[in-house]
């Protein structure tokens, strides 16, 4: 592997946690950025992970942190995804080669995506970056899509309550939907940080599996004949309530919704078969049997 020293902001999130774990098994030497205070203090310790604690409001701090780092990796959380310039200035500035942004969700050039207020700092900071990269020829940057993480919304009942065996069935819970692992999403940051040419300055896009919320629930029932409580939501309707969330200041709900939003409705690109680049970055993703047992594995 030519690179070996990469940074991450976001270790201690729920994808960052994979992330790290998997830069660390692969052998590569991580530095971890954390603010004064945060979470990542309590990370097991490891020869060779370092932690440097940083202001990630200054580029200068950020700056000196990066010094000899040739890739970074941003898993910020979803509320921080807008405030990544100065992590990329200081990148810039730094000498990184590659810069991995916290974009992990939906189809970010997808025009409809751009309207939505949890996709659109996204798109922004694509634009930040492509600018960076056309100023500075030995910087460059890879976006990964890899729709909703499968296996944390099963987990927390985002995409189907497995616990309660309740669902809201988005148009009808029949809507084919691209969802990723958060490890075969780590193994995606791997392929890049391994195929930098072929992954340089622009957005990749793929998925563990493509399924329906109506058969995670079949493959629930298998295993314990429990009746499900459903209800039927349209994602047009959910997109007008979550802007009025949003006006009342309930940030997080409105977020959560526009994912829904992008990720159930056909014309929003939330099916991302035929235009899939696992095998370029090492995601071999999961057959109906995989899947299967997945899902039982959260019923309870």
């Amino acid at each position: 592997m030519p690179t070996s020293r990469v940074a991450l902001a976001g270790a201690t999130g729920n994808l960052g946690v994979p992330v790290l774990e998997a830069l660390l098994g692969a052998g590569l030497s991580v530095t971890v950025l954390s603010r004064v205070g945060g979470n990542s203090s309590k990370l097991k310790q490891r020869s060779n992970l370092t932690i440097k604690y940083v202001d990630f409001n200054s580029t200068q701090s950020l700056a000196s942190a990066l010094q000899g780092i040739e890739v970074v990796v941003s898993c910020l959380a979803t509320l921080a995804i807008g405030s990544q310039n100065p992590l990329i200035d200081a990148s810039v500035a730094a000498g990184v080669k590659r810069f991995i942004p916290a974009e992990f969700g939906m189809d970010s050039l997808n025009p409809l995506c751009v309207h939505l207020p949890v996709c659109a700092p996204k798109a922004a900071t694509q634009k930040y970056l492509e600018a960076k990269a056309q100023a500075n020829p030995g910087f460059s940057w890879t976006g990964i899509a890899n729709g909703l993480f499968l296996d944390w919304g099963l987990q927390v009942g985002f995409i189907i309550d497995t616990v309660r065996h309740t669902a809201t069935l988005y148009s009808g819970g029949d809507i084919p939907f691209s969802t990723t692992t958060l490890a075969d999403v780590a193994r995606a940051v791997l392929g890049v940080i391994r195929n930098q040419d072929e992954t340089a300055d622009r957005l990749l896009y793929i998925h563990s599996t493509v399924t329906t919320q109506n058969k995670l629930i079949g493959y629930a029932k298998e295993k314990d004949g429990k009746t499900w409580r459903t209800t039927c939501k349209d994602t047009e309707d959910l997109r007008r309530e979550r802007f009025g969330s949003l006006h009342n200041g309930h940030t997080m709900e409105a977020m959560d919704g526009f994912c829904v939003v992008a990720m159930f409705t056909p014309d929003y690109g939330c099916d991302f078969s035929t235009h899939l680049d696992n095998e370029l970055v090492g995601v071999k993703g999961m057959d109906e049997n995989d899947l299967r047992e997945l899902v039982r594995g959260f019923v309870q």
